[in-house]
C-alpha cells in the first residue's frame, strides 16, 4: 500500500510540474539593427514615415509590446501584437529607441528584449550622434569605493556616421551636473573620479562628432558608499 501511495504522489507531482505554466522567454530584435540608419520607411507626410518592426518568435509567448521612444522628446509609441512584426509611424531625420515586451495570460511576469537604437532617415547628410548609453553605474544605485576612493564610469556611444571625436563627462553633487570631470577622446568609453563616502553624485554623457553635432545622455544618480 505504501510503495502504490508513494507511486501515486510521484505521478500526480510529476503531473503538475508538467502543467506549470511558464514565463515568456525576452524576444530577440531583428529590425531595425542596432546603432544603424534605417531608410526603409515609407513616407506618410514630409516629415513622417511609416517603419515596419521585426523580431524572433518568443517562446511562451502570446503577446508582443512594441515600444518605440523618440530620443529627442522622450515620447514613446506602443503597439500590441500577436505576430512579430507591427509598424509605427515616426518623425523623420530622428534618433529612437525600441524594444519589446512579451507576455501570455497564464503568469503576471513580463520579460524584456534588449534595447536597440537606430536613426530613421530624413533628408540631412549629417546625423547628431545617438545619447550615449550608460553602462554603470546605474542610476539610483549604490557602488562601493575602490580602494583609491575611486568609481569607474561607463558608457557606449554610437554614431550612423561614425565621426564621434569626443565626449563630456559632467559630474556633481546637485543636478543638472555643472562640473566637467574629463573629455576624452571617442575611444575612450569609462573614466574614473575620485568620490567621497555616503555622497549621492549626478552625471551625464554628452557626445560630439565631426559636425559640432552633439547629443546628451539624460542625467544619472549614484550613491558612492
Amino acid at each position: 500500500m505504501r510503495v502504490i501511495l508513494i507511486v501515486f504522489i510521484s505521478l500526480l507531482f510529476t503531473a503538475c510540474k508538467k502543467d506549470s505554466p511558464k514565463p515568456p522567454e525576452a524576444a530577440l530584435l531583428i529590425f531595425p539593427q542596432q546603432n544603424s540608419l534605417c531608410t526603409t520607411g515609407v513616407t506618410i507626410t514630409p516629415s513622417t514615415s511609416r517603419v515596419e518592426f521585426a523580431w524572433q518568435t518568443a517562446n511562451n509567448t502570446e503577446n508582443y509590446e512594441l515600444r518605440v521612444t523618440n530620443l529627442n522628446s522622450g515620447i514613446t509609441q506602443t503597439a500590441n501584437t500577436q505576430f512579430t512584426t507591427a509598424e509605427l509611424t515616426i518623425d523623420k531625420g530622428t534618433p529612437y529607441s525600441w524594444s519589446v515586451i512579451t507576455s501570455n495570460t497564464k503568469v503576471p511576469e513580463t520579460s524584456s528584449s534588449t534595447v536597440w537604437q537606430f536613426f530613421n532617415a530624413g533628408s540631412q547628410i549629417t546625423h547628431t550622434p545617438f545619447p550615449a548609453q550608460i553602462v554603470g553605474p546605474l542610476s539610483g544605485t549604490s557602488v562601493v569605493r575602490d580602494i583609491n576612493q575611486e568609481i569607474t564610469l561607463e558608457w557606449l556611444g554610437a554614431d550612423v556616421d561614425d565621426d564621434i571625436v569626443g565626449y563630456e563627462i559632467f559630474v556633481d553633487t546637485v543636478s543638472p551636473p555643472l562640473v566637467l570631470a574629463a573629455s576624452p577622446a571617442a575611444t575612450v568609453s569609462s573614466i574614473k573620479i575620485n568620490t567621497n563616502s555616503d555622497t549621492v553624485y549626478f552625471w551625464k554623457v554628452i557626445t560630439r562628432d565631426n559636425e559640432g553635432n552633439s547629443s546628451d545622455s539624460g542625467i544619472y544618480s549614484f550613491r558612492a558608499l
